[in-house]
């Protein structure tokens, strides 16, 4: 991807996550970005191929960033916990409707981010517990396949409107909790004590 198309996708996923999908059309895009809509036409011919091009980008920068948290050399739960925290970084800029926008108009965008994201998840999470497992902070009778896949269908349930309304939820605060309880469900009791140890350093997790 040559350096003005890849600027042009970059930006219009901050527009999308800023002001919400349906409610964006191509003129307000080319606005946002100051270049004219003809040009913008020269990347993409409508706005479903924009948004697929979008939701492409972003799991790939979600992907490139949690695997640079996984090379870092944490531990299994301070791993964990810098996932999170970027996590709830990316999800506390999102405009609420996006998830529902993207189901109900961008079906093709959906389902990419829908594979792409439980494949990256799975993955992640996977990994997480083999090292957790190794290391003695996470319980060795682990079924690490189911326990990832409850994880994938937790986290898909943060982002239900109707369960977590966003005038009475925040995001990240429920992506935090998931954390909370992800660990706890998962933490021998080497870990258990090591997650307490962890959250009093940290003071509050947000």
């Amino acid at each position: 991807m040559e350096e003005k198309e890849l600027q042009i996708i970059d930006q219009s996923a901050k527009v999308f996550m800023r002001l919400g999908i349906r409610s964006v059309n191509m003129d307000d895009i080319a606005q946002h970005l100051r270049i004219s809509k003809k040009t913008l036409y020269q990347f993409v011919k409508d706005k479903n191929e924009l948004v697929s091009r979008v939701v492409g980008h972003i799991c790939s920068h979600h992907n490139t960033c949690i695997t640079e948290i996984c090379e870092h050399g944490f531990n299994a739960i301070d791993e964990s916990f810098e996932i999170t925290k970027f996590v709830a970084s990316q999800v506390g800029e999102l405009h609420p409707s996006i998830h529902f926008d993207l189901e109900k108009y961008h079906p093709e965008a959906w389902a990419l981010l829908q594979s792409t994201e439980r494949e990256d998840i799975y993955k992640c999470v996977t990994g997480n517990m083999q090292k957790g497992v190794k290391e003695g902070l996470y319980r060795e009778d682990l079924n690490i396949d189911v326990v990832a896949r409850i994880y994938i269908s937790r986290f898909d349930v943060t982002f239900d409107g109707e369960l977590f309304p966003k005038e009475k939820y925040r995001f990240n605060e429920v992506i935090w909790e998931l954390f909370r309880y992800h660990i706890r469900g998962i933490a021998s009791d080497k870990g258990q004590k090591y997650l307490i140890k962890k959250v009093k350093k940290e003071h509050t997790v947000k």
